[in-house]
């Protein structure tokens, strides 16, 4: 069995066995219950003993990565300015479309309640949001190991970009010696996660099996709510690239749609960018008559460096858990949250799907002030929008890789 299929399975069951064990109102069975907690709070807290160095490391040979790359010619800079511009854009418009659909189709009020019932509640209360002024001052941090320590994600993630584009003017010895120093903590910490995340399924069934005593099956339907949010953003974002794409002159929306559909078939059916890069390249080739050059940079890079639905899905996750424990977000802390979107999703390139959403929906949960224990159950139906979320990372990059063609193809030699 799949670690995938263990963990939901886990969920199942913890489900229906706390509403079991709450119908049957016995008093041994719910002390079961209480003493299973703990088991689902220590596994929460080791996953998020992770989070600051695994951000920081990744973010400076990210970072680093990216700046070389821009470095090596105009081509990949205009590339990856282009792939910023997507970011930017998705995650602004995220953090609009969101709130307003869950504003809309607001969570049914048992089913928000079940679900946070047995995730252990606020673990710390919620922050006090400071004002605007505050908020940009504390971005910079005076003392970037306290800011480690205290959790705060957003001033630390500044701290590592001016680090990790520092490093790239320096001598080149000392540069791979900073980045292959940060890339082994890195790796290091990627293989605690998956030591955590293999013990996943016995921390899910605990969380579950609490959120199944006190609220019942309920649950089951604020979870279903996730699967549709973040697939709705998904889908959303992959229709915007369409109109995007027909933007160049040499491609008609008709023939977007019809070799993008080819690259869509493997990516839902691989939920990997990586494992659908060989026939993006034919399409760009065969179906757009890209010029070879701008395929063979782009769409590598693409795949190394560009989520664009990572930095959706993951600023959607923590909106959905704000409005899971009727948190009303503010403008700074959607600004926030958008800002670590971008960069965890620069980051979250090459490591499992598991491994990723924790490095990239904790980091925006705790630079938004909000709890992080419920992830771990929102975990367990990841694999549901993660075929979206794929469908649309390759449908962005063939885009970028459409509008980069046209430029250079405009470009005078």
């Amino acid at each position: 069995m799949s670690p995938t299929n263990r963990i939901i399975l886990s969920l199942v069951l913890g489900l229906g066995l706390g509403a079991a064990i709450a119908a049957l109102g016995s008093s041994d069975l719910a002390r079961i219950v209480t003493a299973l907690q703990p088991i689902g709070t220590l596994w929460v807290n080791a996953l998020r003993m992770t989070v600051m160095p695994l951000v920081f490391s990744v973010l400076v040979t990210g970072v680093a990565s990216a700046a070389s790359a821009a470095n090596a010619g105009k081509l990949a800079a205009r590339t990856l300015a282009t792939f910023m511009v997507f970011l930017v854009g998705a995650v602004m418009a995220a953090a609009v479309l969101a709130p307003l659909i869950l504003d809309t189709f607001q969570i049914p009020s048992s089913a928000a309640q079940a679900l946070r019932a047995g995730a252990l509640g606020l673990a710390q209360p919620v922050p006090d949001i400071a004002p605007v002024d505050e908020w940009l001052i504390g971005i910079v941090p005076v003392n970037p190991v306290q800011a480690a320590a205290e959790g705060a994600v957003l001033p630390l993630i500044v701290f590592a970009l001016f680090f990790a584009f520092a490093t790239t003017r320096i001598a080149p010895d000392s540069r791979d010696r900073i980045t292959g120093f940060f890339q082994a903590v890195a790796d290091a910490m990627i293989t605690i996660v998956k030591w955590i995340l293999w013990a996943a399924p016995v921390g899910v069934f605990a969380l579950a099996l609490g959120v199944g005593y006190h609220g019942g099956l309920n649950a089951a339907g604020a979870l279903l709510y996730y699967v549709v949010l973040l697939s709705v953003m998904c889908l959303l974002a992959t229709g915007a690239m369409y109109p995007i794409a027909a933007l160049s002159k040499d491609i008609t929306l008709p023939q977007f749609a019809r070799g993008a559909a080819a690259a869509q078939v493997v990516a839902a059916s691989t939920q990997s960018s990586l494992a659908t890069l060989p026939a993006m390249i034919e399409v760009a080739q065969k179906e757009f008559h890209l010029p070879a050059g701008v395929v063979g940079l782009v769409l590598p890079l693409a795949v190394s460096l560009f989520r664009v639905s990572t930095a959706i899905a993951n600023l959607s996750a923590a909106i959905f858990v704000a409005a899971i424990y009727g948190i009303d977000l503010t403008p700074v802390q959607l600004a926030t949250g958008a800002l670590v979107s971008i960069a965890t999703s620069i980051g979250s390139v090459g490591v499992s799907s598991q491994v990723s959403y924790f490095f990239g929906v904790m980091p925006i949960c705790l630079a938004m002030g909000l709890p992080v224990e419920v992830l771990a159950l929102l975990l367990a139906v990841e694999v549901l929008p993660d075929v979206f979320r794929t469908i649309c990372n390759v449908t962005a990059d063939l885009t970028a890789t459409v509008l980069v063609g046209r430029e250079r193809r405009a470009t005078p030699r």
